[in-house]
């Protein structure tokens, strides 16, 4: 291992994962001569199929809606930018906090929550669908990269920061399949690694400071609305204080941008002194004490009730917004209508897929349809549709 690399592993706290003692892949492979366990974690998602298809899955816009809103993967890349600033400053492993927010999304469906919601609906008789589960079985199961096994082959840490939410019985049938894997925990109640907390708190901190500077440039909230949101408010004065100019109405956007740049940094180093405050009364030996102790990584009391405010606005004014709505409810047609031709004929598919389909029995038929339609995009799913129906409902 190349000397800096081992410097980074020197300045990690004792709690931190290192990847020297990672608990390994399911199937053991040499160790790289110049990266570590969790830098190659991260380099194989980013050269998955799945990391780049989420340049055209729906965050809260659809694709086509306008080039400047965020996707799935422009999402990804902020957490991890948000999750890596906060693990430097608390010691955790850096490159473990990259490949769990890069990942994260892999199992999103196209057009976002509609998309997740319409699908799990389908599947209700099949077991459901799960993204965060549909995330793990991209990485561990969908990709086709390598000749000697499925998936890309993480380790076992980055696994399970992947899976941050799992149902129960989702998890007995994981646990069965790998017993003490990263099913584990949901049904011990234990913690997963401080880096997977962190990345599930960036992973929050992202998506409501984006959605609020998305929402407004859409047109669908504004400025004026957002003063009931004290937790926005706040840097929206500071920054008309500091910066009278920007009341002008030409500086509407720098005026959007500082607030909500001064927001994400206050929310951060709310986090690492939050952070610090729980690590020194739970004083964690090691990542095995983490794992028993109560969630380490959190907002303070006062930034968790305010962000909880910004959230409960942007679902009442911008996810339940009509044009939002309207949107969404053809969103879902789509899939419900991609998943029934499929089921019915296969063929439809693509020959792998749709091969596969044909040699399973009815559950095994459905979770490949799930596994066709999670892995579109915006785009595709809207052109498969309009094959297969000849309707065209999202221009």
């Amino acid at each position: 291992m190349p000397d800096r690399a081992t410097a980074c592993l020197a300045l990690l706290a004792p709690y931190a994962c290192d990847p020297a003692r990672t608990r390994g892949r399911r199937v053991a492979e040499p160790v790289a001569p110049t990266r570590t366990d969790y830098q190659r974690d991260r380099d194989r998602i980013v050269h998955s199929s799945a990391f780049r298809r989420l340049v055209y899955k729906t965050q809260v816009f659809l694709n086509h809606e306008g080039d400047l809103f965020r996707t799935r993967l422009t999402h990804s890349l902020e957490v991890a930018q948000l999750g890596r600033s906060i693990a430097r400053t608390l010691r955790l492993n850096e490159d473990l906090v990259e490949a769990i927010c890069l990942a994260h999304d892999l199992g999103h469906t196209p057009f976002g929550h509609a998309g997740q919601d319409a699908l799990n609906a389908c599947m209700r008789d099949y077991g459901g669908f799960e993204h965060n589960l549909q995330s793990l079985r991209v990485v561990d199961t969908l990709e086709e990269r390598y000749p000697q096994y499925d998936g890309i082959n993480l380790t076992f840490e980055t696994r399970e920061g992947i899976l941050k939410h799992c149902a129960r019985r989702n998890a007995e049938i994981l646990e069965q399949r790998e017993p003490g894997g990263v099913g584990a925990r949901f049904l011990l109640g234990l913690q997963p690694s401080l880096e997977a907390q962190l990345c599930n708190l960036a992973d929050e901190i992202a998506y409501n400071a984006h959605d609020v500077d998305d929402g407004v440039r859409s047109g669908l909230i504004t400025l004026e609305q957002l003063r009931a949101v004290p937790l926005f408010d706040r840097y929206r004065q500071q920054a008309l204080h500091d910066y009278p100019h920007l009341a002008q109405s030409g500086h509407q956007g720098r005026l959007r941008k500082e607030a909500i740049r001064r927001m994400l940094s206050d929310q951060v180093y709310d986090v690492i002194e939050a952070t610090r405050a729980a690590l020194q009364a739970h004083a964690p030996a090691d990542v095995d004490a983490v794992r028993h102790a109560p969630p380490l990584v959190g907002f303070s009391p006062a930034m968790r009730a305010q962000s909880l405010v910004l959230k409960q606005f942007l679902h009442r004014q911008l996810y339940r917004h009509p044009q939002v709505v309207q949107t969404t409810d053809k969103a879902q047609q789509v899939v419900r209508e991609l998943f029934t031709l499929y089921l019915q004929d296969p063929t439809r598919m693509r020959a792998g897929p749709a091969a596969a389909a044909l040699a399973a029995d009815a559950a095994g038929r459905a979770r490949v349809v799930a596994d066709f339609i999670a892995g579109m995009t915006d785009r595709y799913a809207l052109g498969e549709h309009e094959r297969l129906t000849g309707a065209r409902l999202l221009a």
